[in-house]
């Protein structure tokens, strides 16, 4: 079968470089007995082995999953055809058919518990289309998911965010300090002194010279490692920036931050959390993602989500806006017809009285607001400034954070400033990989004046995934960056509310991991990153 439509990449302005196609277009089955054989390609594209006497045998494409996926978005940008066994709304399908067998035989031990956890991004995607709140589409979702389908629970992933900004901001907090410890001291003493300068250049009109950066920076024992790699600390968030480092930047991987994103935060809820409170195998729950965008399936996928002990993922599938939209043709389902459904009582963040139910984000950028939670956060706690806006770029008369945007939107710097005028934290963000890749060449020299860095792959940031739906309004003519604009103007329509507001996840981190210094919440909320060891002219060499 044909991956997904949707798959298929257009107007892309933000590729790197040309990449091979898939390495694994057919399956050979090697004797040492055939001797050579030459392969044939037909005018439909099929393979055929032709063996030394002569005769022709037709190859089989193989099937491959996304363990054996390079990322080498060769498939992807050259429009190719790619055979995936997993990690399709098929393979959700198929689960869904298994229970209602399992249900029909009376067979519980074929029976799993099947769990979806929606982004808020792919909520607004719709949103914007069917012209709804994003409390109805959730609603819709609900229904549609639980009542249409026979899924079990649906929740939403603003809720496990909330865990990811709360690590977030904990780590680099971490980090700040170990830097400061470590020579961080005298480098902030030399930034502000830079700023004075600049300072004096725009008042006289004179250039002098300027000061290298962390490049120099070493400890007392002339070791400046730990300095390195404390700072900047770059966001994780987004899979296809890890994936990036990975592959082609192994030097920048210390600076980028161990919390789980918000997908993998809720996969860790649901199959820990969630199977131990309602004693189920954690191989017992199927747990699908909807997400904007497809490396989520590469992140989902990536060993380290791997749950050994159970056999199974912490998010078996992944499912994007648009694969969600498919379905609903699929089903013969009007999703702007569909009744709205009661909420779960878990993993959301929603509050419902006796009039009237709302729904909460988080203050911010649509791309999760981690730039704005950190900036706040360690305000307060390394510096004691409690007056930081909840999102500095649109607060009016904001004196304690300056804003300045770049040459392009993606662009934007924030600077805190103490009581006293002097620059204390430097924070910006690097959306798209034209700007990603000046922030990795200023962190691989030395020259990386940050102390955080909110990098996401997508120009215009997770609204704008490569899995959200396109503008579907054909009478209404808009480009490519208005629709995204209206997404972006749907999502921030959900008030925020910062994490430490939110009381549940308050009680359930209390219950449920406890000391957040300890092997367990560290087990449970962090990852790793590992360097990819490839081979130009190989590759099938390439190393994990």
């Amino acid at each position: 079968m044909a991956f997904s439509s949707a798959l298929v990449l257009t107007d892309l302005n933000d590729y790197i470089a040309p990449s091979q196609a898939c390495i694994k277009p057919v399956e050979v089955e090697k004797s040492e007995d055939q001797g050579p054989t030459e392969i044939k390609v037909d005018l439909e594209g099929d393979y055929y082995e032709i063996s030394k006497d002569g005769g022709e045998s037709k190859l089989e494409k193989a099937s491959i999953t996304l363990n054996d996926c390079l990322a080498c978005s060769g498939c992807v940008t050259s429009a190719e055809s790619v055979l995936i066994t997993m990690q399709s709304q098929e393979e959700l399908y198929g689960i869904l058919n298994t229970n209602r067998l399992a249900i029909e035989h009376n067979d519980p031990s074929q029976h799993r518990t099947i769990v979806i956890s929606i982004s808020p991004q792919s909520r607004a995607s719709l949103a914007a289309k069917y012209n709804m709140e994003p409390l109805q589409v959730h609603k819709r979702l609900v229904y549609f998911f639980k009542h249409h389908l026979g899924a079990h629970h649906v929740f939403d992933t603003s809720f496990s965010r909330d865990l990811s900004l709360v690590e977030s901001a904990r780590e680099f907090v971490d980090r700040f300090r170990r830097y400061m410890a470590n020579g961080g001291e005298k480098l902030e003493a030399a930034l502000q002194q830079q700023d004075a300068e600049k300072q004096q250049e725009a008042e006289d009109g004179k250039r002098r010279p300027r000061a290298r950066r962390r490049a120099a920076a070493k400890n007392e024992d002339g070791d400046g490692s730990a300095t390195q790699q404390d700072m900047p600390m770059l966001a994780s968030a987004c899979p296809g920036w890890v994936c990036y480092a990975e592959k082609t930047h192994g030097a920048v991987i210390p600076h980028i931050t161990a919390a789980k994103s918000p997908q993998q935060m809720m996969g860790t809820l649901v199959k820990d959390y969630l199977a131990s409170k309602t004693n189920t195998s954690p191989s017992a729950i199927y747990h699908v993602s909807v997400m904007p965008c497809y490396d989520k399936k590469l992140e989902a996928s990536r060993p380290d989500f791997f749950l050994e002990q159970f056999n199974t993922r912490e998010v078996d599938c992944v499912l994007t806006t648009g694969e969600i939209e498919k379905m609903f043709m699929e089903q013969n389902v009007q999703f702007d017809r569909l009744p709205e459904a009661e909420i779960d009582d878990m993993f959301n963040k929603t509050v419902t009285n006796a009039e009237m139910q709302m729904a909460f984000g988080t203050a911010g950028s649509s791309s999760g607001g981690y730039l704005e939670y950190i900036l706040r956060t360690a305000a307060r706690e390394l510096f004691n400034i409690h007056d930081v806006p909840t999102d500095p770029a649109t607060a009016p008369n904001n004196a304690r954070v300056i804003v300045k945007t770049g040459k392009n939107a993606d662009v934007r710097e924030y600077f805190l400033q103490g009581d006293d005028g002097r620059i204390l934290l430097r924070f910006a963000t690097a959306f798209g990989f034209r700007n990603i890749q000046n922030i990795v060449r200023k962190v691989k020299s030395g020259k990386c004046s940050y102390h955080y860095v909110e990098v996401m792959a997508c120009p215009g940031g997770c609204v704008n995934g490569g899995g959200q739906i396109p503008n579907p309004n054909s009478e209404e003519v808009l480009s490519a960056k208005d629709w995204v604009s209206r997404v972006e103007s749907v999502y921030q329509t959900v008030p925020g509310v910062a994490p430490e507001e939110n009381e549940v996840l308050k009680s359930i981190y209390d219950e449920w991991i406890g000391d957040p210094s300890s092997e367990r919440a560290h087990k449970l909320l962090r990852t790793q990153y590992h360097a990819v060891t490839q081979s130009l002219a190989n590759p099938l060499a390439t190393k994990w």
